[in-house]
C-alpha cells in the first residue's frame, strides 16, 4: 500500500517515482486493479489518478483525502456455457464479459456495494462492456470469474478515485 501512496505522491509533485520493494513476491507477474506487486501498482496508481475517465486528474492537493484501494487479481476462469448464476459468489467473485472488441471487468466489491444478485451483477458487467444486459445468456459471450485479495489505505476522508 506505501508504494501506491508514494507513487503518487512522487507523481503529483513531478519527482521520480519510488523504487520497486525488494520483498518476495514482488516480482510475480499478476493483475493489479487500484480503486500491489512490482511496477504494475506504480502504473496502476498513476493511472487512476490521472487516465480515468471518470473523474477529473487528482490535483496535489487532494492526496491526502484519497482513499487508496489495490485488489490483486486471480487468475480469471471462464464459467462454461450455458452460464449459471447461481455459480456466482456475490462479494466473492469478480466478472468478466468479453464478446468481439467488447470487454468488461467489475470487482467482487462492486456487486456488494449496488446490492446485486449475481444475475444483476451479469446484466451490470454487460452493460459495461457496451452489450445487452442480456449478452451473458448469448452464444459468443465469455464470462469469466475471478477472486480479488483488497488492501486499502484510506486517506482522511473516502473519496471516489478508482472503482472498477
Amino acid at each position: 500500500m506505501g508504494l501506491a501512496r508514494a507513487t503518487l505522491e512522487a507523481h503529483l509533485a513531478g519527482r521520480p517515482l519510488p523504487p520497486l520493494p525488494s520483498v518476495r513476491g514482488a516480482a510475480l507477474e499478476r493483475g493489479a486493479f487500484v480503486t500491489l506487486l512490482d511496477a504494475v501498482v506504480r502504473e496502476m496508481a498513476v493511472a487512476a489518478a490521472r487516465d480515468d475517465p471518470r473523474f477529473p486528474p487528482v490535483a496535489p492537493d487532494e492526496l491526502p483525502f484519497l482513499a487508496v484501494e489495490i485488489s490483486v487479481l486471480s487468475e480469471p476462469e471462464l464459467l462454461p456455457p450455458p452460464v449459471e448464476p447461481a455459480r456466482i459468489v456475490v462479494g466473492r467473485d469478480g466478472l468478466v464479459v468479453r464478446r468481439g472488441g467488447h470487454v468488461a471487468l467489475l470487482l467482487p466489491q462492486v456487486a456488494i456495494e449496488h446490492a446485486w444478485g449475481p444475475e444483476a451483477f451479469l446484466a451490470a458487467t454487460c452493460r459495461k462492456a457496451g452489450l445487452p444486459p442480456g449478452a451473458w445468456q448469448e452464444p459468443g459471450t465469455e464470462v469469466l470469474a475471478f477472486r480479488a485479495e483488497v488492501f486499502g489505505d484510506h486517506g482522511h476522508e473516502r473519496q471516489g478515485k478508482g472503482e472498477g
